[in-house]
């Protein structure tokens, strides 16, 4: 049982390991979208901060992947103290907070219920933030009009650049929350297999006996048989 329960914690470790890499590699850059996946021990309490400005809103996504029961306690406090979202024991959750204070929220993952089993959890952070919509205009009223840009007008350019922009972005947020499902269904297909190659190996088992213990008393009774003959 115990080399069982270190062979799980080493697999859910690994796992942790590698979607957070992959989360890493995609949050590089000016974003300030996050995704992040983690390691909960059990009987225990994580919280993360995420700083925002004033009148941004915020939508913060959650999912547990992995570990028994797949369900985690989630409370989000705003920065001037108040609990905001309180959800207790469940598997996942999409939260929006609109609009925003200025400040650190601080986002709480607990496992203080489960004694033994610890669990990994996906989540992300998604920041619509309202002042750093409006801060490109500046830039883009610098750039020197040629001839060639003449047909075109400045603004209807900087709207469709803007528009990729965001549906890259909403394209990278959703192949992260893919991945997190795809994690969580591979854990729980590993999970099932043990447990079906468990039981049938059990089953096999008291077959076997039950057959070998059949032979045996038929035996003895044709035994039993030619002895009272003779």
């Amino acid at each position: 049982m115990h080399c069982a329960q270190r062979m799980m914690s080493a697999q859910l470790c690994l796992l942790a390991c590698f979607i957070l890499k992959v989360g890493l590699t995609l949050g590089l850059g000016k974003n300030q979208d996050i995704q992040f996946t983690f390691l909960l021990p059990a009987g225990s309490t994580e919280c993360f901060y995420q700083t925002t400005r004033g009148n941004d809103n915020m939508e913060v996504e959650y999912q547990v992947i992995a570990g028994s029961g797949l369900d985690v306690g989630f409370a989000l406090i705003s920065p001037s103290g108040y609990k905001l979202v309180s959800d207790f024991r469940s598997s996942d959750g999409i939260h929006m907070v609109d609009p925003t204070e200025g400040g650190d929220y601080r986002l709480c993952f607990d496992n203080s219920f489960s004694k033994l089993s610890e669990k990994i959890v996906f989540f992300e952070v998604i920041i619509n933030s309202q002042s750093s919509a409006g801060a490109g205009p500046d830039q883009w009223a610098n750039v020197a009009t040629t001839d060639s840009l003449v047909e075109y007008q400045l603004e209807d350019i900087r709207a469709m650049l803007d528009s990729v922009y965001q549906h890259l972005q909403r394209s990278l947020q959703v192949q992260a929350s893919l991945r997190a499902f795809e994690a969580r269904d591979r854990y729980l297909l590993e999970d099932n297999l043990w447990r079906v190659s468990f039981w049938s190996c059990l089953n096999l088992l008291v077959m076997l006996a039950v057959a070998a213990a059949q032979i045996y008393t038929l035996q003895h009774l044709f035994d039993d048989t030619k002895r009272v003959c003779t």
